[in-house]
Parts: structure tokens; sequence; C-alpha cells
């Protein structure tokens, strides 16, 4: 039949009533062409009632009544029952039926209507099927498919919007793969609505780039899928033109995104084969920039009429075993087996192309050709090099072998290979129940020999799909090419190439395959410029250490000395060498030249240097015990690595390998450690790192596990590795600190050869920067008089010129702690000379220091005080703090100190009216007079309580003074005068003081 109609119920649940619902369902040659519920489901899928009764169609199709087409059954009957019928059926459904059943009979009573004069005595009959000339597709709710990515669009990443959209490209290729012309229709729906996209135009206004995980979905439609679409091997020619002008439309309009991510692309065209011409790059300079669409535009220049294409998609068996032509392009190996010579992605895209339209074998067939191709080419490469040699060496420098590197390419053409080698199984074990038929290929093998032939004929002896998929990867990956322009293509090519090495580790390693990694880890080591592990690569190539610790992890229980070969080869990053080669010029036949030195806007290098962090953390680790192999991976690190945060990284890592607690410290490794941290202390010693104390703990600690002699050399070089003041507070501190000598197990005799060298260290500190290391030297040097005399020496001959009030003060208090009161005084008095505090500063830091000084002072004697009041009365201008350093001078007698040593002192107080005390006396009137005048010249009236309680301070000091009471009348009288214009003020003194 053509139309299955019912009703679908679903059974009653505790939330919701049971549900009836009337389908009906059109189909066409197998195929469901229209449906309709009335559940109300909106969605791209069949709802399950439709599911449900095309099942209980195919299920039980004997429970199916089944009816002529309504046409035949109206023909029939009489007229009354003709009647009757329409009657009938506009009662049941009159609401819905009756205003057209109305209309129906005026047209067809009117004699000129356009059903009588178009249709005569015919009408159409839905129950009948259509005509064998109708198309005839699966049914598709597009507006529904609109709605829904619309949908997931606005949502802009959220609620797991990313992966909804994922599942529905899913579904284009499941739906290819089913050879479903809505493969098509969808993504075509589906790329107009990402077209309309309005951040699009956002992005574009701002120059903002788009999210990353947006930018993969544009790949996926743009790149894969379309390019999946215009190479449908069996499509019509008026197909792939729609589909053409479609593809032009979007990619004229302004927003379309660019392929590298806004950002200049000038690689050469899909249709160019892999040799590339010596201006292949020059038309390419004025080409515009390059859309997600434009490699699927250039893909419809594309066809598979070519004779040998067919003959290799065709046939399992297709070789030639007399063909010995060894030319670059030719069509057969040396095994006679077939060759496909196009520009990799593109070839590649044909694979994809193949399976995504469900010819898995065939695309295994292209697959194998085009890896042979490339097995073939890397041989010619490596012969060409050895060739040319000498010459290329002689120069010093190289060129970039490709400029379109194939892992993080926008085709994913090394991806592609791999999962249709190892999903070959999977595809030969279920069989493909179609051949591809593109032409008239009979002449070389039958249709009926085809389905009976196994596909393990394409491989060779001893092979594997697995082992051609690992070569495949190992030969993509390890391909020496430029590392793109733009942040979104170089973080394509490190997740590219992280997403392959995930699917190889995911692989065993037998002896074939180890037999493969060696193979290619020659390759890699002696194809000079075509190798990324060349024995020269350009500045500008990717780097390989990702790689590289794959290979080396893979290959180390094999054969050791090919890993270490392979990683210490890869740890170079010339990017970052001064004097890197700058490229050739030349333009050789096999190579693509690139203009040189350009430093590149390399926006992924942190990763990078990370990389080549872990490769050789990855070698140290398995280098333990190994003291030839450690002593030249730690070369390798002091020549490659220029990231200090990176070394101390790896000088960590060596530490913590060295000294497991479960086995003895492995000294070689422990020396390397230290090795790497004396390097970063030396790269870190002139500029600025947050990190940089604990580095230098972290040393000290390093040298201490490796000895007494480790501790003594950096002493002994200090000045290369620390600062004056990291070696004096943090080295030589913790090398004399109890818990060192304890861990040490020292003797008394190399305690001290220790302790003399921090010493001499902090000596050669105090003598550098006596500001910031002359108390740590004098600290140090304390349990040997004559150092901490030397020590005291440089703090006196620094005192004059180089040091401040605050750090003399330090020191002095430390003096007189040690108990050294005189030369605490003498550094006082100096500090003294430094210090000026004015009239204003009563809470200045250094009072506490003045008040101090003094007190040392009067405790020494009159002789010692009268020498530090004219340094006061010079330094301090601040009448506070002067009347209290006057009030402290009275309260006791002075040489309490000396007064224990001698019997002359009288214990006597001191007159205000003899010096010293009289010359501070008068200085601390003076300061009173000078700050009250200042004072007054901006004072506001909420201030005023504040000045009378100053007056009265004041007026204590004067009274001091035998004739203080004159002289404090006569100064209030003088103010009087001078500020009778602040009446209120003056009111305020009048009441107070008269």
């Amino acid at each position: 039949g053509f139309h299955l109609s019912g009703t679908v119920t679903d059974p009653a649940t505790p939330s919701s009533p049971e549900l009836v619902c009337s389908v009906s369902v059109s189909f066409d040659r197998c195929k469901i062409t229209a449906v309709t519920c009335t559940c109300g489901n909106k969605d791209i899928f069949y709802c399950a009632h439709v599911v449900a009764l095309s099942l209980y169609r195919v299920r039980k199709p004997e429970q199916v009544k089944l009816h002529l087409p309504i046409s035949e059954t109206l023909f029939q009957m009489s007229r009354d029952q003709l009647q009757k019928f329409v009657q009938y059926l506009i009662s049941v459904h009159h609401t819905e039926v009756l205003p057209t059943a109305q209309k129906l009979a005026d047209e067809i009573l009117s004699q000129n209507s356009e059903i009588n004069q178009v249709h005569g005595t015919g009408a159409p009959d839905p129950t009948a099927g259509a005509s064998v000339d109708d198309e005839n597709c699966w049914h598709l709710d597009e507006e529904q498919v609109q709605e829904q990515v619309k949908l997931f669009l606005s949502q802009g990443g959220y609620h797991g919007s990313g992966k909804q959209l994922n599942l529905l490209f899913s579904k284009v290729r499941e739906m290819l793969k089913m050879r479903d012309s809505n493969g098509a229709r969808m993504l075509t729906l589906i790329t107009e609505q990402f077209m309309a996209d309005p951040r699009l135009a956002l992005w574009r206004q701002q120059g903002t780039t788009m999210t990353d995980k947006y930018r993969q979905l544009w790949d996926e439609l743009g790149g894969a899928l379309w390019m999946c679409i215009v190479l449908n091997p069996h499509c019509k020619p008026e197909q792939k033109s729609s589909w053409l002008r479609q593809l032009r439309r979007w990619n004229s309009v302004d927003v379309c995104p660019w392929e590298d991510g806004n950002h200049v692309n000038e690689l050469p065209n899909l249709t160019h084969s892999l040799p590339q011409g010596a201006h292949g790059n020059q038309a390419s300079k004025m080409r515009p920039h390059r859309t997600v669409f434009t490699r699927a535009i250039e893909a419809c220049d594309l066809h598979w009429q070519d004779r040998h294409l067919q003959h290799i998609i065709a046939s399992d068996l297709y070789a030639n075993y007399c063909y010995h032509d060894n030319q670059e392009g030719s069509l057969f190996d040396s095994r006679g087996w077939p060759l496909w010579h196009e520009h990799v992605p593109t070839a590649c895209a044909r694979v994809d192309a193949l399976r995504s339209h469900g010819y898995p074998r065939e695309a295994l067939r292209l697959a194998i050709a085009v890896v042979n191709t490339l097995r073939r080419q890397q041989q010619r490469q490596l012969e060409h090099f050895r060739r040319h040699k000498k010459e290329l060496l002689h120069k010093g420098h190289t060129s970039i072998t490709n400029m379109e590197g194939w892992v993080g390419h926008p085709l994913d053409p090394i991806g592609t290979l791999f999962s249709t080698l190892t999903e070959s199984g999977r595809a030969g074990e279920e069989g493909s129940n179609t051949c591809l038929d593109l032409s008239d290929c009979s002449s070389v093998v039958s249709r009926a020999d085809l389905q009976r032939m196994p596909v393990q004929r394409l491989l060779g002896d001893g092979e594997s799909y697995m082992a051609l998929a690992v070569e495949t990867a190992l030969i993509g990956l390890g391909q020496q090419r430029v590392m793109p322009d733009g942040l979104y293509a170089q973080e394509k090519v490190c997740r590219n190439e992280e997403q392959l090495l995930a699917k190889l580790q995911e692989v065993e390693l037998d002896d074939s395959l180890v037999k493969i990694f060696r193979k290619q880890a020659v390759f890699l080591l002696e194809a000079g410029p075509y190798s990324g592990l060349g024995e020269i690569v350009h500045r500008e190539s990717v780097p390989m250490h990702t790689f590289a610790r794959y290979l080396f992890t893979s290959l180390l229980p094999h054969d050791a000395e090919l890993a270490y070969k392979i990683a210490l080869r890869a740890m170079r990053l010339p990017v970052l060498e001064s004097t890197a080669s700058s490229g050739d010029l030349s333009r050789p036949h096999h190579i693509v030249s690139v203009v040189p030195n350009r430093y590149p806007r390399w926006f992924t290098l942190s990763h990078i240097e990370s990389q080549q962090c872990e490769l050789a953390s990855t070698m140290l680790t398995a280098a333990k015990g190994d003291s030839r192999r450690l002593e030249t991976v730690l070369e390798s690190i002091q020549k490659n690595i220029h990231s200090s945060s990176h070394i101390f990284k790896l000088a960590q890592d060596a530490f913590k390998i060295a000294t497991l607690m479960d086995s003895l410290p492995d000294i070689t490794l422990l020396k390397v450690s230290l090795e790497l941290g004396l390097q970063v202390m030396r790269i870190t010693l002139s500029t600025l790192n947050w990190r940089r104390r604990e580095m230098v703990r972290w040393l000290v600690t390093c040298a201490t596990e490796v000895g007494v002699y480790a501790l003594d050399s950096i002493m002994q070089s200090w000045f290369t590795l620390f600062t004056p003041t990291e070696a004096t507070s943090i080295v030589a501190t913790t090398v004399m600190s109890n818990s060192t000598i304890v861990r040490l197990h020292l003797d008394c005799h190399q305690q001290e050869n220790l302790a003399s060298s921090a010493r001499t260290l902090a000596l050669q500190c105090a003598m550098k920067d006596p500001q910031n290391c002359a108390l740590s030297a004098l600290t140090l040097c304390e349990k040997d008089h004559i150092a901490f005399e030397t020590a005291y020496q440089i703090v006196l001959d620094a005192a004059a010129t180089g040091m401040s009030y605050t750090q003399l003060f330090t020191i002095a208090r430390y003096m007189e702690h040690r108990g050294y009161p005189m030369r605490a005084y003498k550094l006082a008095t100096l500090a003294m000379a430094h210090l000026n505090l004015s009239y204003n500063q009563d809470t200045h830091p250094a009072i506490n220091d003045v008040l101090w000084a003094c007190a040392l002072s009067h405790s020494l004697g009159k002789n010692e005080l009268a020498a530090v009041i004219p340094l006061v009365v010079k330094s301090v201008k601040c009448a506070t703090v002067l009347s209290d350093i006057l009030r402290r001078c009275t309260l006791t007698t002075p040489g309490m100190v000396s007064a224990l040593h001698s019997r002359r002192n009288s214990g006597k107080l001191m007159s205000l009216d003899k010096a010293p005390l009289r010359q501070l006396l008068d200085a601390t009137i003076g300061a009173y007079i000078n700050t009250t005048h200042s004072r007054l010249t901006h004072i506001s009236p909420r201030h005023y309580s504040e000045f009378i309680e100053f007056l009265g301070k004041a007026r204590e000091t004067f009274m001091m003074a035998h004739d203080g009471h004159i002289q404090f009348t006569q100064f209030i009288d003088n103010l009087k005068q001078i500020y009778k214009g602040k009446k209120k003020l003056m009111m305020l003194v009048r009441e107070r003081f008269g």
C-alpha cells in the first residue's frame, strides 16, 4: 500500500492520563514520505507513535486490514451510497471538513471552475500512490530542523547545545551512509541557520574570534561534511551544480567564517598534487581570504572519472607486476601495487567521502593506495636527501618542506586514513552489500569476483591494517611542517596531534609494530628537511616534543639507544634560538620556501615549552642510574630549554626521583638536579621572578642532599648565583643552622670549615651591599672575633655614605643587645646625622629611635649626652619630640651605666641652665614658637581646642627655664597682637592664658 493509518495508545502513568493518538503515514518505494500524528510533539525525528505504527505494520502485516485505493471503492458505490458516504464524512469531521466540502461543492457545480476545466472527470487519490516519475524521498520536517538548530545556537554552547549539534552532524553522516538524499537537505538547513547566527556579525564587528567549540562545529560543517556531500561519487551533475551555487552564495557573505580563524591563509589549491612548483606560492598572495566553504567549492571541480582511480576503487586485485617505471608520478610501486598521486588532504577527503556514503571497501582500497604512495614518497625523499646530504648540511640551514601540514589540517587527512584502516576489520566482517559502479570496470575484474574476494588481498605479507594505520600516523606526525598563523590554527595543530597520539596509545605494540616504529624512527633521524626530526630544521617548523615523548616511551623497552636519539634530537626549539638559521631563499625544486627572518607569532609557545619540559622530565626519569645518559640529557636541557620556571620544574623532578623514599639517593641524578638549579639561579639572578626566594631555598636544600662540598661550592661562587641579600639571609643562614649540621652529620672540623665559608660569604656581601647585608653579616660572624670586627668596620665605613638612618639605628640596637653600648652609641650618632624631622612630623617612625639614642647617651654619661644633644637639635625640629627628650633627661642622673664602673659620678641631676641641656631647652622653646606660627597660618575653627592644648604643653616647657614665665607671657602677648583678626581663637587664648 501507499498509506497507513491507525490509532496508538499511550498507557496512563502516575503523572499523565492515557493518550490516544491518530497517526497517518504515507510511503512510496520503501520510503516514508509523510507523517502526521495528533500527539503534537515537535522534533526533527519521528515521534514514538509513528514508529510504533510502522513497526506494527512490519511485524504483524496480517493484522493490518488492506483496502483498495479510495477511488476504486467510490467507483463501486451507487449515487445514494456516495451521498450517504459524503454526508457521514462531513458529520464526523464537520468542524474541519465542512468549509472545504462547501467550497468543493460550489466549484463542482460551476461549469467554468478550475476543477472542472483542469481535471475533467478525474480527481486525485492520495491512497493510490505517487507516479513512477515523481521524486520520492524520506520525510523530513524542515521547519523543525531549522527551529532546533536555531535553538541550539542561541544557547551559545550552554546546556549541552554543542553536543546536540554534533549529534545532528552525526545524523547527517548516518543519512549519507544510508544513501538518504535528505542528508544534503538537512545539512543545507543546518548551514542556513549557522549563517544566520547573529553572533557572526557581532564578532566580526568587534574584531573578536569565535569560541573554540563553536569554531570546531564550523570546521565539521563547512570542511568535512560539505566536502563529503560534493564528493558523493554517485551524485548527478545538476545536484553538484546546485550545491556549488549554494556554497558560493554562503562563501560570498561578509560574515562567513575564515578557514584559519581570521588569519590570511596562503595554502595551495586543493587540486594541486604533492610536488609544488617553484612559483606555487605566488598566486596565493593575490587570492581573497579562504572561508570554511572554500575547500568544498574547490572540491566541486574534482571527479571520479580517472581510469586508474576507478580501477583502484573497483578491485582488490588491481595490480601490475610487470610495471617497473620508478619515476616521480608512477602509477604502481616496486611490488606492482597501485599508487594514487594527489594532494594528500584531497585524496583523503575522497576516502572520507567513500566511507561516509556507505562504500567502506572502496574507501579502504583507496586509503591503502594513498598510504602506499606516502611510503614510497618517504623512501624517495630519504634517497634524495642521502644523495644531497653534504651539500644541504654544508649550508647549515634548511627550508620548510611543507607549508601545509597534514596534522592539524582542516580535512584531518591522517585521522581519516587511521580511522579507515583501523575500522576495516569491522567493515570487512559486515561487508558492503553494494559495489560502487563508477564506470565500466569489468575489464579489470567482474562484479561476481568482487563479491567473492577477501579484502585481505590488499595487504602484503605480514602486514595488518593496524600496522598500516600506525605507520601512517607516524609518517604524518613526523612530517616537518610550518607552524601556521593564528591562535586557532596553532591550537588545532596541538589538539590534532594529541588526538592521534591518544589513538596510538590504545594500540598494544607487538613485534611487527615495534619493527615499524624502528623503521620510522630511523627515517625521522636521517631524512633531513623532510622530517621534523632531521639534523637541521627551519626555525618556524612545528616542534616534535609531544610526538617524540610518545616514541621515546614506546621504543625504550625495545631499543633504548634509538629512543634516546629520537628524544634528544626533538628537544630543540629553534624559534627561541637567537642564532637560528634564517632559511634558504634558493627555492630548490623539492622544497617550498618561506620568507626568512620573521619572528613568528607563536600563540601556543607556552604549551610547546611545557611539552618540551615533559619530554626532558620523561628522559630524566628513564635515565635514573645511568650516569652517561643523565649527563647527555642534562646537556640537552641546558642547551635547549630557555624558561627558568621549566628548568626549575625539571630540577625539582630530578630531585624527587633521586630521593625516593624506597631507595638510596641517586647521587648522579642529585647532581643533575643541582646543576639545573644552579642554571636557574644564573638565569633569574638579574631578572624579576616571583618564585625567586622559593628557588634559592630549594637550591640550598638540594645542595645539602648532595653533600657538604656542594654547599661550600655554592658559597664560594655566590656572586654568580645570588644577590648579596639572598646569600646572607637565606644561603649562609640556612647553612649555619642546626638542622643542616644534623642532616649532614658533620664533625667539629667540618662544621668550622663550613662556618668559615659562610662568614667569608657574609663579609663579601656586606662589602658589596652594606645597607641590606651588614646586620646579617654581624649576626653570622658573632662567634668569630676577627670576622665580627671586620663586619663592624664595614658598617662604619658605609655609614657616612651608603646607609640610611633606619639601617644604622637597627644595627645600633643590635649592638646594644649584644653588649656593645659604646658601639651602639657610635652608630646611633652616625644615624642621627642622616635624620631630619620637621615640626609637624610628630608621628614619624624614627621618633622611637631618637628617644632610644638619647636614652642610651644619657645612660652612658654626661659627655656622651653632651655630644648627642647638638645632633638632636640639628636633626629634630618637632617641638613635642624635643620636649619629650628634655623631660627624660631631667628625670634621672646621667651615666647610670658608667656609674657601675666609676666613682666619679656625683649622682646629681643635670642643670637646665648649663650645657648641654640649656641648648636643648632653648631649641625646644624655639621649636614651640615656630610650630605655633606655622599652625596659625592655616588653622580652622575645628582645630582651635587642639591648638589651646598645644599651647598648654608649650607653657610647661617654657616654665622649665628660670625666666620662662616672662618669656611665655611675652609670647602670648605677641600672638594676640599678630593674630588679633582671629577673634574667637584669641578669646580662647585669653580665657586660658590671661
